[in-house]
């Protein structure tokens, strides 16, 4: 094994133990974690101490600070998309007589999921400051198990309010916290989770539209060319009836960047659909990434009251209020006046 084999074995593990580690924050690392990381330390025994050094300063300015690194690559992998789309599919299923508004979907969608992306992303998530911490912290009760009242921020110096959380990257804390998006280059808070969830379900209607009018293409040319009822040569000279695996070869090797598009867009609907469900889970259930996680963490369920010591401490969720009260939140974060007494 050369050098430079060991060295992209060692940077492709510590790149997923980065992130791994920022999914596991918790003080129970997962057993895959745990491993990599172990797996990482051994090779760090044979691959260079500089190598090491630029490697963690690379992951650091990555995982640890804020880059517009995530957001180049996000617009530049759109912008590859839509330009395979623009020049070769469209193209192709114009000629086959494919509905023109069909056609135009994955366009329609693209200036509502840029001008989300854009309000996202400059939107101000609800940093807390000295001048608006005193009518933040009246906003959210404090449920005495994920958010004790008293708790003094270190970096901000400040008592945190219910439901925030200081974000390591921006350095504030931030009102009814959700994540650090690194796609949007910011945190996902009180103020901004509205064009998140749009940004999301709008980006995932892109990437199905793209999919489906891709795969009806494929199967215009399939039905049209008549392959299905083809034959092809086998190794041995025989003649075989033509199989699926052949005919996907086939496809990719008339139409590459096609087929290698269409497998990245129904791997990326496949992602952030599961991500949606997920996103619109939290919605309907009030509740934030940080706190599905901080449940998972201290070992909680989220339902009524504390239990003894010996069994398993099961939560209530005091902020939910019914599924139109928890959209209506998340579209109107509530304020000092117009909250409800819980």
């Amino acid at each position: 094994m050369d050098f430079l084999t060991l060295f992209l074995i060692y940077l492709g593990l510590v790149l997923a133990t980065a992130a791994l580690a920022c999914l596991c924050t918790g003080r129970r690392q997962g057993r895959l974690a745990r491993s990599a990381q172990g797996a990482a330390q051994v090779l760090s025994f044979v691959i260079p101490t500089e190598l090491q050094r630029m490697t963690q300063k690379v992951l650091h300015r990555l995982f640890h600070t804020r880059s517009c690194l995530f957001v180049v690559l996000h617009l530049a992998l759109q912008a590859a998309v839509y330009g395979e789309y623009t020049w070769e599919v469209f193209g192709y299923c114009w000629e086959l007589g494919i509905p023109i508004p069909l056609l135009l979907l994955p366009f329609l969608l693209l200036p509502v999921n840029a001008g989300c992306f854009v309000l996202c992303s400059r939107a101000n998530p609800g940093v807390i400051t000295k001048s608006n911490h005193a009518s933040l912290i009246k906003i959210y009760a404090y449920d005495a198990i994920l958010f004790q009242k008293g708790i003094v921020c270190p970096a901000c110096n400040m008592e945190k309010p219910a439901r925030s959380k200081h974000c390591g990257l921006c350095n504030t804390c931030v009102h009814r916290f959700d994540h650090h998006c690194v796609w949007v280059n910011n945190c996902i808070g009180a103020f901004n989770t509205k064009y998140f969830l749009l940004y999301l379900f709008t980006l995932t209607g892109m990437a199905a539209s793209i999919a489906l009018i891709t795969g009806v293409f494929f199967i215009q040319v399939v039905l049209l060319s008549n392959m299905m009822h083809g034959s092809y040569i086998d190794e041995q000279g025989q003649e075989q009836g033509m199989e699926i695996l052949f005919l996907i070869q086939h496809l990719f090797l008339t139409f590459p960047r096609i087929v290698f598009m269409l497998g990245f867009v129904i791997l990326l609907t496949l992602v952030l659909g599961a991500y949606c469900c997920f996103n619109l889970y939290l919605a309907l259930t009030n509740q934030t990434s940080n706190e599905w996680y901080k449940w998972r963490r201290v070992g909680c369920a989220p339902h009524v009251a504390s239990q003894p010591q010996d069994r398993r401490v099961i939560y209530k969720n005091i902020y939910s209020n019914g599924i139109w009260m928890n959209l209506k939140e998340i579209f109107k974060p509530p304020t000092v006046l117009g909250k409800k007494k819980r």
